[in-house]
This record gives C-alpha cells, structure tokens and sequence, in this order.
C-alpha cells in the first residue's frame, strides 16, 4: 500500500513539472522584442519652485565700470530721410523774336504761297490769266474771298504804276501788300497785366484735337519768359488726363495749378483758380476750358457759364480762341460759333508749321475781327511764339 501511495505522489510530481515546462516555453515565445535603449540624455534642471533652496551662484567675469562705455552726454543720432524729389524748373528762352528763328518751320507754305506768287508776278506778261493763277494760288492758302480780291486789285495798280519789275522791286512790293492784307496796326499783346488789380486772367478755349491744353501750358511758359508769375485753372475736367497733363507743364516752369475731381463743375475750378491766384499774389492766371465740341450747344452754354461765374471776382481780360490752322475753312466755322458765347479777343493758331495754308492768318482776322495772337510751329514745348507780321511776311516770301 505504501508503494503505491509512493508511486502516486512521484506521478503527479512528474506531470506537474512537464505542465509548467510547457507554460514556459509558450510565454517565451509571445512575448514581444524588448525595446532599444533610450540614448542618456542629460533632463534639463527644473525650474525652482517656491521654498527651493538657491542654486549656489557661479563666477562669471565681469567688467569693471572703467572698462563699460558710457554715453558722452551728446544728441542722439537722427538719421534723416532722403529729401522728395523737386522736379527741376526749366528757364524758357526769351520770346522777343522767337517767330524769326522759328521761320524756317514755314517753309510750307512759303513754297504754296510767297514763292508762288513771286514766281507768277515775274512773268513778262502779266495777262488775265496769269492774275486768275494769282487768285487761285490766294485762294488755296485759304486767304479768302474777300481779302483776294482787294490784294489782286492793289497789286494790278501797283504794277501798272511801276512798269519794269526786277526781282527786288517784286519782293518790296508783294511784301508791303502782304503785311498790310495781315495787318500791321492790329494790337497783338495778350492782355495779363490790368492796370487796376492782379492777377490778369485769360480764358483759353477751343474744340477739342486743336492743341489746346498744350497750347495753354506752353503759353504759361511764354509768360514766365517774360518775368510773370503764373497759375493755371485745370478746368477740362471732362477729358481723362487733362489736369495732369496742365500739371506737368506748370511744374515745368514753376507755376501752381489748380484741379478739381474728374467730371466736376469747371466754373467751379476755374473760380478756385482765381482765387488763389489773388491770394498768391500771381501776376496771370491761365484757364484751360474743356474741348467744347461746337456741335453741342449744351456745352457751348456751359462755357459761357465758366466765363459769368469767374467775372463774379474779376473781369476776364483775355479769351483766348485756339485754331488747328490745317483745318482750314473749318475752323472759321468754329470761330464764328464760339464768337457767339464768349467774346473772343485773341486767336492762337496751332500746328501753322504742318500746313500750305498760311493765308488762314488773314482770313480768320476778317472772320472775326480781333488780331492772331500766337502762333504754334511745332512740338517743341518752347515753339509757341507771339505773332509778329512782318516777321510772318519775310517767312512767307523767302530770302
């Protein structure tokens, strides 16, 4: 009995040893890969909290107060900005002459004209046919009907009166009758410094395409080349880059212009104008009107508006009518209109170098009874030059 109770215990010793052999060996093989080693780096120290112990301090260098650079005491440095650019104030050379050393710019209608009829007055015969040539050739350079007709018949007379013709005596002779049919006697000064009060004021008016915005700003140059200080009224505010472009001819020469907003009132600039030119102590001011289209009578009655609402602070002493000359009988059109809103005193002619029609001169003279004024030969900003006959004539007729 005591051997089989023996061999029992040893049994169940037995299986229990090979039961947890087995468990091992299972768990072994589940168990995951141990992770790799975290690298040995160094926590930073933490910051002290309340009732930490000081950290012992460290020795550092330090410099003495002999060795640290104080201040001396003086202002502070203040860099200053660059200064704005000024545009540069252009000198206009002088005005006196100016249409002689322009003349050559007429050779057109020295050819058309002057040479022309220097060349039909030297024929042997003079016949009827040969003053209907001269006619004709009047008539081309747009002298008109009229003014032809009383140059032919003082020409006859004074041709049958001196009998033999030398190249000389034909020159004296047309030259004499050409400066007369222009008109020699005919006030030409526009009109800037009134007696009673400052500043003068001319209105410049025009269709639109003749010039007029660059015509009114070379003029302001004409001006200051005389020793006259100028303000200009941007009053075309209808015209996109119309008060820009006056701008930059006024800043050109020095002069103050005056703009309003785009599609504003235009008596409205033109008033402002005025009245800072009074209060500036200027001796002119310049009002650029808006192309008026003479189609439109709208527009025509606003121009005269511009005119009443300035003369509420001073009459206007010059209006001044700017013409394209190569348009020809067109702009007498023009002229006749604009004469009918405002009374127009001077005429400038634009463009005068690009046409054969230098008898519109005279023409628009007879049109609407006041002198031209000026004359534009060019594109130069200083080609803008008051109006002399004689010089015109010579120009006409050659050396």
């Amino acid at each position: 009995m005591d051997i089989v109770i023996l061999a029992v215990v040893i049994a169940v010793v037995v299986l229990g040893a090979l039961g947890g052999l087995i468990v091992g060996s299972r768990r072994k093989k589940q168990l995951p890969p141990p992770p790799p080693a975290a690298p040995d780096i160094t926590a930073p120290p933490a910051e002290p909290h309340v009732g930490d112990e000081a950290e012992t301090p460290r020795e550092e260098p330090r410099r003495t107060i002999e060795e640290v650079d104080l201040p001396d005491g003086s202002a502070p440095v203040v860099v200053e900005e660059p200064p704005a650019e000024v545009p540069e104030i252009e000198i206009p050379e002088p005005t006196a002459g100016r249409l002689v050393r322009l003349r050559t710019r007429l050779s057109r209608s020295q050819n058309a004209l002057g040479k022309g009829l220097l060349t039909l007055l030297s024929r042997e015969h003079l016949d009827e046919d040969t003053w209907e040539e001269i006619e004709d050739t009047l008539l081309t350079a747009d002298v008109g009907v009229q003014p032809t007709q009383e140059l032919v018949e003082r020409l006859r007379e004074r041709v049958k009166v001196l009998g033999t013709r030398t190249p000389e005596e034909l020159r004296t002779l047309l030259r004499e009758e050409l400066v007369t049919l222009v008109g020699r006697d005919l006030d030409r000064a526009v009109k800037t410094e009134p007696e009673d009060r400052k500043p003068g004021i001319v209105m410049v008016v025009g269709v639109n395409g003749t010039g007029k915005t660059t015509t009114t700003g070379k003029l302001a140059r004409v001006l200051v080349a005389d020793g006259q200080s100028v303000v200009l009224g941007a009053a075309d505010t209808f015209r996109a880059a119309a008060a820009d472009q006056l701008q930059t001819w006024g800043e050109r020469v020095g002069a103050h212009t005056v703009r309003g907003p785009e599609g504003g009132d235009p008596a409205s600039v033109a008033f402002d104008a005025v009245k800072e030119g009074k209060e500036m102590g200027a001796n002119v001011v310049l009002i650029d009107t808006a192309g008026r289209l003479h189609t439109k009578t709208g527009l025509m009655d606003e121009l005269g508006k511009v005119k009443r609402v300035v003369e509420k602070q001073a009459p206007v002493d010059e209006v001044l009518l700017v013409l394209d000359a190569t348009t020809g009988q067109n702009g007498l059109v023009q002229a006749r209109v604009f004469s009918e809103v405002v009374d127009i005193t001077g005429i400038v002619l634009t463009k005068l170098d690009g046409t054969a029609k230098g008898g519109i001169v005279v023409a628009v003279q007879r049109e609407l009874g006041v002198p031209v004024k000026l004359v534009g030969l060019g594109e130069g900003a200083d080609d803008l030059a008051p109006f002399e006959p004689e010089a015109f004539v010579d120009a006409l007729i050659g050396e």
